[in-house]
């Protein structure tokens, strides 16, 4: 979806798009009317509350069906038994034979209760204490007693919030519940997904997603809250303008969000965030689960690939696959997945995704159709634009390779020698390194994949790159960052960047752009084209640990470890492989003030110019290693 619709018309707009989107076949809406039965039902969960939950059962009578289910914060609107929605999702099962049931979670929007984000899971749901999977358990479990059409079946599946409900639905799993699909789940909000990243907290999602998001509800409801009205729509002007962070609440949210001031109270990883991860409780899984995300998504790549690396841990023999393709944040569920921004990927990835992969592993494990064999990982190498099936992940044909920052910008995969070397830089907090080239007021969906010359012509963002490639490299599994760094300050964020450099012949593309009231090819320009591939930020202060962070001792020698999550992408003949490190990528990410003081408390005259050193000597060689698929 848009970012810009996403948070204008956030949340009740979301949440149809999320739920059930106004995109289809052109008669599905027919369709849905023609062939389902609207019900609105409350369903009573162990401690009382009851959840309402919206039903669609087809009206032939004359067989048994699978419920397919999400459950959701965003609303499953429309409301009221004679209101139907465009489609029904997933829309490639519409024609398939199910029943759909679409609920509000504890404590959002029509349901009962207090609604509690990313609410920890308690091992064990025997006994009277809730949370999301005893109230998946209690569910399923009304819908399998009560359905008089239903075959005992049920599948889940969700994106983003929603993703992460499907996952919570894994531990524990009632007995009737045969298929998981969490797609792009929330997993980890302080290590990687949508609101920090290793400590680091993503100003503008989290910023305009609890202006609506996070307000208080006191009792159910079918009307949302609006979003925020802003002043400009130039976001980097806007965020800069409130400085710094305690500006937010003192000045626009009043004291009136609960999560913000939740999340300023614990700006480590203390057991606030640790209790909110489902990572650990993957245990003894039981429903096939089949992950799903986008190379390009902005808010969650993290969770799909911690998913189910999880699961692949604790259970080594449980039906677990996993699909990486290349979208942006639910760009798989919708439209075809040819290209994203000016990066064309060849084929239509989305299609494939729905037709061959998701419909098949819900039918087969619902429906009993078919063998229902599916690739272990079916991943999209962007590169070289093709899908790429693998029996393992991470691959075990691979060579770990190390690509050395060298004098002048070079990028080589041999060690450096000097005694003594690095690159010298000053960072400003007040003029900070932007995320994109746009301006506007939304994060861009396509800034994942955007063209980085914009950062590379900047004093304050180092740039290091290899000679043109003489043969196609792939790298698939994890890439590591290894700085050995120095900062005049006491603090620093670091970010790096993997990036193609497509050679300066590249072939343009073409589209067609509007100008007045005609319309004419405009030439998309990729010679030279820096694609962003992947990127990672780490908080200087957690460089040692999460839970206790410590002071950059100033112009000391430190090293700076950092996870740039998984890949599966070639790097062909004439291209360049290029990396970058900077401070700051503003406004997606909060200003470090370069000084160690608690940053969500911070003062505006705390923010401070630092002189940084990034090494490339023979004791200290920074260096990004990375897998090379032989």
């Amino acid at each position: 979806m848009p970012h810009r619709v996403f948070y204008q018309i956030f949340p009740l707009l979301l949440a149809l798009f999320v739920a059930k989107p106004l995109l289809g076949q052109p008669d599905d809406s027919a369709y849905v009317r023609q062939n389902f039965t609207k019900r609105e039902v409350y369903i009573p969960m162990r401690d009382g509350v009851r959840l309402f939950t919206s039903l669609y059962v087809p009206k032939d009578s004359s067989q048994k069906y699978p419920v397919i289910m999400q459950r959701t914060p965003y609303s499953v609107a429309p409301y009221g038994e004679n209101a139907y929605p465009t489609t029904l999702r997933p829309t490639e099962l519409l024609r398939e034979g199910y029943i759909f049931a679409f609920q509000d979670v504890r404590g959002r929007w029509n349901s009962e209760g207090e609604f509690v984000n990313v609410r920890p899971n308690i091992t064990g749901n025997n006994g009277k204490d809730i949370d999301e999977s005893s109230d998946t358990y209690d569910t399923v479990d009304w819908l399998v007693k009560n359905l008089a059409t239903c075959n005992g079946k049920v599948g889940i599946w969700g994106i983003s919030y929603p993703g992460f409900y499907a996952a919570a639905s894994i531990p524990d799993a009632h007995p009737a519940l045969k298929a998981v699909s969490p797609q792009a789940p929330v997993t980890d909000w302080w290590i990687g997904d949508d609101f920090h990243h290793n400590g680091a907290f993503f100003f503008m999602d989290a910023f305009s997603f609890m202006y609506s998001f996070g307000r208080p509800r006191p009792k159910p409801t079918t009307v949302g809250n609006p979003p925020f009205n802003f002043p400009t729509p130039d976001a980097y002007k806007f965020y800069l303008n409130l400085g710094a962070l305690k500006n937010v609440n003192e000045n626009i949210y009043k004291n009136d969000i609960a999560f913000w001031n939740e999340m300023m109270e614990h700006p480590n990883y203390d057991d606030f965030w640790k209790s909110r991860t489902l990572l650990p409780h993957f245990k003894n899984v039981t429903p096939a689960v089949m992950t799903v995300g986008g190379w390009f998504d902005a808010e969650d790549l993290y969770g799909p690939l911690k998913v189910y690396d999880a699961i692949e841990r604790q259970n080594p023999t449980a039906k677990n696959t996993l699909v990486m393709g290349p979208w942006y944040h639910g760009g798989w569920s919708r439209g075809d997945g040819d290209r994203l921004g000016y990066i064309n990927f060849g084929s239509k990835t989305g299609v494939f995704f729905r037709e061959t992969l998701e419909k098949v592993f819900f039918n087969h494990h619902l429906k009993g159709q078919g063998d229902g064999k599916l690739p272990e990982a079916a991943l999209f190498d962007v590169g070289a634009a093709q899908w790429r099936m693998f029996e393992t992940w991470r691959p075990k044909n691979t060579e770990e390779r190390n690509l050395y920052f060298h004098p002048n910008g070079k990028l080589s995969l041999e060690a450096p020698t000097d005694a003594k070397a690095f690159d010298e830089y000053v960072s400003d907090p007040n003029k900070p390194v932007p995320y994109t080239n746009e301006t506007r007021i939304d994060r861009s969906i396509e800034y994942m994949i955007e063209d980085q010359r914009f950062a590379s012509r900047r004093p304050d963002v180092m740039t290091y790159q290899t000679d043109e490639l003489t043969e196609d490299i792939t790298l698939a599994g994890g890439i590591v960052a290894n700085l050995f760094v120095s900062t005049s300050g006491t603090d620093a964020d670091y970010i790096v960047k993997l990036i193609d450099v497509l050679p300066d012949t590249a072939r343009d593309e073409y589209t067609d752009k509007p100008l007045g009231r005609r319309a004419f090819p405009a030439p998309i320009r990729l010679g030279g084209y820096e694609m962003l591939v992947r990127w990672e930020v780490m908080r200087g202060r957690y460089r040692k640990s999460y839970e206790k962070p410590e002071a950059m001792k100033p112009n000391k020698t430190e090293q700076i470890k950092l996870e740039l999550m998984d890949v599966v992408h070639t790097f062909k003949k004439g291209h360049r492989i290029m990396i970058q490190v900077q401070n700051s990528m503003f406004p997606l990410i909060d200003r470090n003030p370069q000084k160690f003081v608690d940053i969500y408390k911070a003062s505006d005259s705390d923010f401070q110019k630092a002189t940084h050193r990034i090494f490339r000597s023979a004791k200290a060689p920074s260096h990004v290693k990375v897998q090379v698929l032989k």
